[in-house]
């Protein structure tokens, strides 16, 4: 298939407790992301790196929200709608965004920006986290752990236009591989109409089963689908280079079918992000390399 993308780099990690994962962008076009879309037929340009301030010069708590805690929660908010705007001019211009973390907390001005014209759009979050938490439940403060629940407009985020995404459903949103919950967001998820499929899911019934499902719900009625892959998602002894990693993940294979699942379905794919590649953990940058082999089975390389 003939696909016009470009990257946008987000060197974020207010998101997270862990640093690091500010240098992802930088570790993933180093291991080749653009070789390897090139090898697809992929046309594929980089729009460099959208700024974002170093959590060193600001105050996590002065972000003035009304209630709960989000660390660097103003911060974030100016990061993400910068986000949005560059996602947005690129799917005008005609290419798919393809963004690279960073935090998970991006993702919510990456599908801000996707839902563009506020067209109905699912959304298959990989991940083995549900990063469901709100300022009032989450343990830690950290936004990456929300970025889900503020995109459907969770708690607090329901008063805030740059974190809601009305255009996202949660009928039609689907995370895969969770293993590793908060309590307070296992009964968030479990109020929601969100489909969680859990490891346990994909070792009963298998990778393609659960993906080709997660995919007709996601497209179903929707105007196209935004992929979040957080490369945690697979097991640290394929990608230890991540920011939070949980062991118990997808293996090789099982992450290429998936990303080849995705595949099938490019005339739908609005928009992607790679996020949680931290290179401080990694070893000889093997996670990165990983990761840009994913997204070229995401955009359509296959071995025959």
């Amino acid at each position: 298939m003939q696909r016009q993308v470009r990257v946008l780099g987000v060197p974020m990690d207010l998101g997270a407790d862990r640093r690091g994962v500010d240098m992802g962008p930088s570790a993933i076009r180093y291991g080749g992301l653009a070789e390897q879309l090139a090898s697809t037929g992929i046309d594929c340009v980089d729009g460099g790196d959208i700024a974002v301030p170093r959590p060193e010069e600001r105050d996590p708590d002065a972000g003035g929200l009304e209630r709960g805690r989000a660390k660097f929660f103003r911060e974030t908010k100016e990061v993400c709608e910068d986000v949005t705007t560059a996602v947005d001019a690129t799917l005008r211009e005609g290419r798919v965004p393809l963004v690279l973390g960073g935090d998970h907390s991006i993702a919510i001005g990456t599908i801000a920006g996707a839902a563009r014209d506020d067209e109905d759009m699912g959304v298959i979050w990989f991940d083995a986290h549900g990063d469901f938490n709100t300022p009032a439940t989450t343990p830690s403060g950290n936004i990456h752990g929300m970025s889900l629940a503020a995109v459907l407009g969770r708690g607090v985020f329901a008063d805030h236009e740059w974190a809601h995404t009305p255009a996202v459903s949660e009928e039609n949103v689907v995370i895969v591989g969770l293993r590793d919950v908060d309590d307070g967001e296992r009964q968030l998820i479990a109020d929601s109409d969100v489909t969680a499929y859990t490891m346990s899911d994909i070792d009963a019934r298998s990778a393609p089963e659960v993906v080709d499902e997660a995919l007709e719900i996601a497209t179903d009625g929707t105007d196209g689908i935004h992929v979040s892959l957080d490369l945690d998602w697979l097991d640290p002894t394929e990608a230890p280079g991540v920011g939070t990693p949980v062991r118990g993940g997808v293996s090789y294979r099982e992450a290429h079918i998936a990303m080849e699942y995705v595949a099938e379905h490019h005339d739908q794919l609005r928009s992607m992000e790679m996020v949680e590649v931290n290179p401080i953990l990694d070893e000889h940058n093997r996670t990165a390399e990983l990761g840009c082999e994913l997204v070229a089975s995401a955009f359509g390389k296959r071995v025959l």
